[in-house]
């Protein structure tokens, strides 16, 4: 019982601190403040009906339910670190592809189930969600030392800075024959026939959200190498996934040599963990991408919504996410190879970041959409058979 009270005090302070913002419920907060040692408990006896109330209200208003496409795995560190610094309020993380995210709140939107926080490397989606009228409003407590390509009219936050590159198995390349341009890479595909294993693993457009934001962001930076690229790649055998991580597992297993178009920020927590797992990043041009994320317009619980996103754009928040391998967006937080600054450094004329901005809503039309994909079908068969293992 003791150990319920407390827990239960704990919630309290949460809602008065709520109440304080929101200016309501100051009535209340004084009639249950405690004025000396154990006046509370004194309280919550005689009124047993209005403290269940008060506790039932507090643990409702304890927690954030986030909506994210970031595998839970690698976001790990980061929701411990929150809720250490907020012990009163618990993270409720959901991690889902992002297509299927976005229908999913879509399909809850205004009921009670609803996210408060979507967070999503499928910047068009995200960005679509916003301009739609979904995102509430809100500056956070560090906006000032956030560049200001990350903000988007108060609504939408570009949280990481990530680089989207070649990934391969080493014991199936040469050092020497490793593709470092789009160019080399489309060579080395049409060099290699159709063999046991497929040659290429990349997203499939109709599953991941991401994929069809990369692969068409790819189609505006050189529209005839990337059709012809993905014929060839088609021809020399293609695995299509909805998420990075299945990608990785191809090339880590041996069944497909090449990822094309991969979260350089899993493939960086991948390769440490697995020396078979080499890594690109393009010298003609690296795609540059944020996980965007904003505040629901009818959050359930928008107090500690807004509180998980100072957290999450806070240089400590940053800091954290810069050492799980999602590039911090904030220049102030590394000097390191995961900043965004060496990034640029590394990459200079090859740095080509995805902007957030209404452009990203153009392949999201619905006929140019349905273009796309038509496009996509006439160049990728539908696959014949899973794909072989490797010899040993």
């Amino acid at each position: 019982m003791t150990e319920c009270l407390v827990r239960a005090g704990a919630s309290l302070r949460l809602l008065f601190s709520v109440a304080n913002r929101q200016e309501q419920g100051s009535n209340l907060q004084r009639a249950v403040k405690p004025t000396y040692g154990g006046a509370l408990l004194d309280y919550l006896r005689l009124l047993p009906g209005l403290a269940g109330l008060l506790v039932a209200a507090a643990v409702h208003a304890g927690s954030v339910v986030l909506y994210a496409a970031t595998d839970r795995q690698v976001v790990g560190p980061l929701i411990k670190d929150f809720e250490s610094l907020h012990p009163s309020i618990k993270v409720v993380y959901h991690d889902l592809g992002s297509s299927e995210m976005h229908q999913r709140f879509l399909d809850e939107y205004g009921s009670s189930t609803q996210a408060d926080v979507l967070w999503s490397s499928a910047m068009n989606l995200q960005f679509k969600l916003v301009n739609d009228g979904y995102a509430a409003p809100y500056k956070p407590a560090e906006a000032d030392a956030l560049p200001a390509w990350a903000i988007w009219k108060g609504e939408a936050f570009g949280t990481t800075f990530e680089p989207i590159v070649i990934a391969y198995n080493k014991r199936l390349i040469r050092a020497a024959d490793v593709p470092r341009t789009h160019a080399e890479l489309i060579r080395f595909v049409k060099a290699h026939p159709s063999g046991p294993r497929r040659l290429v693993a990349t997203y499939d457009p109709r599953e991941s959200g991401l994929g069809y934001l990369l692969h068409t962001q790819d189609m505006e930076a050189n529209p005839m190498a990337f059709w012809d690229f993905i014929r060839s790649s088609a021809r020399a055998g293609m695995l299509l996934e909805p998420t990075t991580a299945e990608i990785l597992d191809h090339i880590a297993r041996g069944e497909a040599t090449i990822g094309y178009n991969v979260l350089g920020s899993y493939a960086l927590v991948r390769a440490t963990e697995n020396p078979n797992i080499g890594i690109v990043l393009p010298g003609d041009y690296t795609l540059i991408l944020s996980r965007i994320a904003f505040i629901n317009r009818q959050a359930p619980h928008p107090e500690e919504a807004r509180i998980w996103m100072d957290y999450l754009l806070s240089r400590r928040g940053q800091s954290v996410l810069n050492d799980t391998g999602l590039f911090s967006v904030r220049d102030d937080v590394s000097t390191s190879s995961r900043s965004a600054s060496e990034l640029r450094r590394q990459l200079g004329d090859a740095f080509r970041p995805i902007v957030i901005s209404t452009g990203l809503l153009t392949y999201l039309d619905r006929m140019k959409r349905e273009l796309f994909l038509e496009n996509w079908d006439g160049a990728v068969p539908a696959p014949v058979g899973p794909p072989q293992p490797p010899k040993p």
